[in-house]
């Protein structure tokens, strides 16, 4: 297998929202026609697990379109901020789940860092969403007064839902007010892929019912308007989970994903630890030095600056086969059932899927 690299320069979830209001030729041409569009992010449903299902998702897989890259990381902190911002993650910094900030790890999406008072989200990335647009956005109600969407949403519209019909609605009410674009967010797929995996029951009816959403939404949107579907990643249900006991004595700490395993080297480490990590581990993942990631674009075309340098790991582990790395300082993680941040197709393949209301 090899790795998917991201198209930073083209159909990348870096590119959409300026690409959908640019009418980019890779862009679906119900998109490109329509006077509004309504993009509505189904966290965590990759593209080829669409394709695996399309028996059980007759709704989305008539849409028109096919798919686009997500980012590297291709994980939810790092991958909405690409998309609010348009931003690659070299430049906008948010570069994982979990960020080595010199005196210790920051978990981006819960904001909390063990013994000490995190930074505020607008020192870590300091871009307003949408180019300064103030578009509206259409999440949970809890997510509102939040650290996370603060980093994501600076500067925009927030508009909350409870419960997914709300989303449909909020969208449909937003439209009809004259909004040109309206961002909407929903996180069920990724949600249930963590807590139960991608094996059982619970899994398909969370894409089953994601079907519905999108055929309910096009039933609420006027004929003028498109919905574009899409997601910041996609899935992979562990198979295996690794403890990285050998390298742990040469590591200060770990940081990232269980599939994208940032390592931090204790000081003259560094090249003892690649060694080793590509020994042990370069069957199952793809290694990486922090020149390599950085040298070969694979978190964007511009070099990063000194500040976030310094949050990629001296070493980096990314995942090709079904397995999770445990880090000892996030016990939580080894609950998941599925992960993503790697650089496999079915996370790095995301849906981009448009069709014109039918109200």
């Amino acid at each position: 297998m090899d790795p998917v690299r991201p198209d930073y320069d083209g159909g990348c979830i870096t590119n959409l929202i300026r690409g959908l209001q640019s009418k980019a030729a890779w862009v679906p041409e119900a998109a490109r026609n329509a006077e509004s569009v309504v993009l509505l992010i189904l966290d965590g449903l990759g593209s080829n697990e669409i394709d695996r299902r399309r028996d059980t998702l007759p709704t989305i897989t008539s849409l028109q379109g096919d798919r686009i890259t997500s980012v590297v990381p291709s994980t939810t902190p790092t991958a909405l901020s690409s998309i609010s911002t348009g931003l690659a993650p070299s430049e906008h910094g948010i570069i994982g789940y979990r960020m080595w900030l010199g005196l210790g790890v920051l978990n981006v999406i819960r904001w909390a860092m063990q013994g000490q008072n995190p930074p505020e989200p607008e020192e870590l990335q300091p871009r307003e969403a949408f180019g300064g647009q103030s578009l509206p956005v259409v999440s949970r109600t809890q997510f509102r007064d939040t650290k996370f969407s603060a980093l994501l949403y600076r500067g925009a519209e927030f508009h909350g839902y409870f419960t997914p019909s709300g989303l449909i609605e909020r969208s449909r009410l937003l439209v009809e007010a004259g909004e040109r674009f309206v961002y909407a967010y929903y996180d069920g797929p990724d949600l249930v892929a963590h807590v139960h995996g991608m094996r059982d029951g619970f899994f398909a009816r969370e894409l089953e019912f994601c079907d519905r959403l999108v055929g309910d939404m096009l039933d609420a949107l006027p004929s003028n308007a498109a919905l574009v579907v899409t997601a910041d990643h996609g899935h992979v249900h562990f198979e295996e989970r690794i403890e990285l006991e050998t390298l742990n004595k040469m590591c200060l700490a770990q940081s990232g994903e269980s599939r994208f395993r940032y390592l931090h080297a204790r000081e003259g480490a560094a090249d003892d630890l690649f060694g080793a990590a590509s020994d042990l581990f370069s069957s199952k993942a793809w290694c990486f030095t922090r020149d390599q990631l950085i040298d070969e674009r694979w978190l964007g075309p511009q070099a990063p600056s000194p500040e976030v340098r310094r949050r990629i790991g001296d070493v980096i582990l990314a995942a090709r086969s079904p397995i999770g790395f445990v880090d000892p300082a996030n016990p939580g993680e080894g609950l998941l059932q599925s992960g993503h941040g790697s650089l496999t197709p079915d996370e790095m393949y995301v849906p981009l899927r448009a069709a014109a209301g039918r109200a």
